[in-house]
């Protein structure tokens, strides 16, 4: 029989699989990291999302394209079904509302749908308004709801002005002041977040559950 491997054994697995498309060891590593008794959202944070993180990484060096950002989604998705029924979601005592999207004219949904996962397993309530949204739709779900933070999101340089757009849409009507707004994507930098007045970047999934605690005022 062989011997149970370590956490960080496992983590690596985990990102490895992601970052070399595999999908099946994606998921069979998963489960041995389950079956470990080791914590899923560790697993989550500390190797899928790690993983996807490698991938990026790749993709802005123009080793990675699309394609291959798309396959190492699946593995991470591969992971996220074993991990996720095993969260151990937050105390939602403090429950902050988030609503979070791709800005529009991006379809490519990665990134935003792991930072959705990540932050409600860390208690928040995630309003996820899915792909390709409107300025406006985020500023009425987000009064709809009564929401903290708004997050948006993009891959693509094309759509950057979109997610500009939402701060402008938000200042248009007023209501700037009422809710924190987040920006992350693979062309976003922080340059970016200061110029068009956001309140807060991050490169990756887990920065941005520890970015939205604080701008929630919750401590980290």
């Amino acid at each position: 029989m062989s011997a149970v491997r370590s956490k960080e054994e496992l983590l690596t697995a985990m990102a490895d699989a992601v970052r070399e498309m595999e999908e099946e060891d994606a998921a069979e590593v998963s489960k041995e990291y389950i079956e470990a008794g080791y914590d899923a959202y560790d697993g989550i944070e500390g190797g899928l999302a790690e993983g996807i993180g490698q991938a990026g990484d790749l993709f802005e060096e123009e080793e990675y394209f699309i394609p291959e950002l798309l396959m190492c989604s699946e593995a991470m998705n591969a992971g996220i079904d074993v991990l996720s029924p095993h969260l151990k979601t937050a105390e939602a005592g403090n429950e902050k509302t988030i609503v979070i999207g791709v800005a529009e004219g991006d379809t490519h949904d990665i990134g935003k749908n792991l930072v959705a996962l990540l932050c409600k397993a860390a208690g928040f309530k995630v309003v996820d308004i899915g792909r390709d949204v409107p300025p406006e739709k985020f500023v009425d779900k987000a009064i709809e709801e009564k929401a903290s933070i708004i997050a948006v999101s993009t891959l693509m340089t094309t759509t950057m002005p979109k997610v500009e757009a939402v701060v402008e849409e938000l200042k248009k009507r007023n209501v700037r002041e009422q809710f924190k707004v987040m920006v992350g994507g693979a062309p976003i930098s922080q340059a970016f977040c200061d110029k068009i007045g956001a309140d807060g970047y991050t490169a990756n999934a887990s920065e941005a559950v520890r970015l939205a605690k604080r701008l929630a005022g919750i401590t980290v």
